[in-house]
Parts: C-alpha cells; sequence; structure tokens
C-alpha cells in the first residue's frame, strides 16, 4: 500500500521510506499520528500524518490543539496496523 505524504507532497512507497510530515524534516518515521477534520470528514475517517521521534510530539501538540488529533500509533515494520485506513 502507498502512502501519500501529504506535508512532504510524494507518496511513501514503503514503511522504509517512510519520513517525517514536519516540514523540512528528512527523518525516518517511527510514529503515525491519526487525524481528521470533523467540519470536511465523516467521523470514521482517519488521514495520517507520519513522524520521527524528535517531531512526534510538536506535530500531535499541532493537531490536537486544533482539536483534529485521534491517535498516534507506532509505525509498524512489518506495514499492518493502522496503515490501512483512509488516508
Amino acid at each position: 500500500m502507498s502512502i501519500f505524504d501529504f506535508a512532504a507532497g510524494t507518496d511513501v512507497a514503503s514503511e522504509s521510506g517512510a519520513i517525517c510530515s514536519r516540514k523540512a524534516c528528512r527523518a525516518q518515521a517511527s510514529w503515525q499520528l491519526l487525524w481528521n477534520n470533523p467540519k470536511i470528514h465523516d467521523p470514521e475517517r482517519r488521514k495520517i500524518w507520519l513522524a520521527c521521534s524528535d517531531h512526534r510530539d510538536w506535530l500531535q501538540d499541532y493537531l490536537q490543539t486544533r482539536g483534529l488529533w485521534k491517535e498516534t500509533v507506532p509505525l509498524e515494520a512489518d506495514g499492518s496496523g493502522s496503515m490501512e485506513q483512509d488516508i
């Protein structure tokens, strides 16, 4: 499954190529921040931002402040878990 990294504007082909969504960060992502905008998305829809360990808290705080954050989960090496969520 391909993930679209909206912050970087590129497709992330695999977990090994997953990079942090924080602007100008090119570090390996190890977290998925699941979110949605209740004004435009169905309640069950989840968008995904990827985060490295250094930017996880910053990105999560950004989403929480705006009422968009839903959950933060590890980016699993085998590609399972929340990777199949609608992004």
